[in-house]
């Protein structure tokens, strides 16, 4: 029998991921304001980076304490739950019509990188070089979107720049910036050390593989920030926010994180991730991103479908074991 503190080991981590993340973002967003940065630029950097700095931490010492199965589960759980939980509430909560120049472009990125993850799993080990060239990637990809943006003022650098207005009730000062993105990364740090540790605890008390904990459960808790966003902005009927929120964060768990923790660290693949995971998300990210093309209006049956395909996932992951 597991450990009550176990449980509220990993209870107490989720929540200080998701208070700090909140903290994160919001000192970060307050700071890049006062230095006169644009809320364009705003959105598609700190915030993007801000939401996901949760899975960047979670993955990072999962890595560092050899727990290859949670770190990869994270990623790809992550992006799993985006595409089918989070986007899927979005959808239930307010239809919309995505802008295909937004989607299209936004889409083909994920896919690109989606299919660049694919490559470099089939190796069987994700290591430095790898990670170095998902970053450039990443790099290259962040300055031509926020130039084109900054020139055109399409709709994606809209959404952007309304990601960045989103964010209320921001610090007033630039040290109570500074403070609250200090303690937020703090609490970041903190969370993920208690959530690795109790997911690994829990996987092997109960025979479950750390990949299983990694891409549900541990999933599932980093994801708490851009779900709060995500919600927050179909609630507010900003769903080119909720979408673009969706979109890149996923782009930025593949490139960022894993690129980050391959370069620090080499990344073993996981039977179940390789078998298994990555497949389901290829699958699932074709689905989305189609029916973000289509030009039809995505209402509340298509947002109920993805949620019960993100339970009959969550199923399969525990009944496999």
């Amino acid at each position: 029998m597991l450990d009550p503190l176990t449980h509220l080991q990993l209870v107490g981590g989720f929540i200080l991921l998701f208070v700090g993340g909140e903290a994160l973002v919001r000192g970060s967003v307050s700071l890049a304001r006062r230095l006169h940065v644009s809320p364009l630029l705003i959105g598609a950097t700190v915030v993007a980076f801000g939401t996901s700095m949760p899975e960047l931490v979670v993955t990072l010492q999962a890595a560092l304490r050899g727990s290859s199965g949670i770190a990869f589960g994270n990623v790809i759980g992550s992006n799993i739950a985006n595409l089918l939980l989070i986007f899927g509430l979005a959808v239930a909560i307010t239809p919309v019509m995505v802008s295909r120049q937004a989607a299209a472009r936004d889409g083909a990125t994920l896919i690109g990188a989606t299919a660049l993850l694919m490559v470099f799993i089939s190796f069987g080990t994700v290591v430095a070089w790898q990670g170095a060239l998902m970053l450039v990637v990443l790099g290259v990809l962040t300055a031509a979107s926020y130039w084109h943006e900054r020139r055109l003022v399409g709709a994606a650098g809209s959404r952007h720049s309304q990601e960045a207005e989103e964010r209320q009730h921001l610090p007033k000062s630039i040290w109570l910036a500074v403070l609250a993105a200090l303690l937020g990364l703090a609490g970041v740090s903190i969370g993920a050390h208690l959530m690795v540790g109790a997911a690994t605890i829990i996987a092997r008390g109960l025979g479950i593989t750390e990949t299983v904990i990694g891409i549900t459960i541990v999933a599932v808790g980093t994801s708490l920030p851009e779900l709060a966003t995500t919600v927050v902005a179909a609630y507010r009927k900003h769903a080119e926010v909720a979408i673009g929120n969706v979109l890149g964060s996923s782009v930025f768990n593949i490139l960022a994180i894993l690129g980050v923790v391959t370069v620090v660290t080499p990344l073993p693949v996981p039977e179940e991730i390789m078998h298994l995971d990555i497949w389901v998300l290829a699958g699932v990210t074709g689905l989305v991103i189609a029916a973000m093309l289509s030009g039809i209006r995505l209402g509340r049956p298509f947002g109920v479908l993805l949620l019960l395909g993100y339970a009959a996932f969550t199923a399969v992951q525990y009944l496999a074991v």
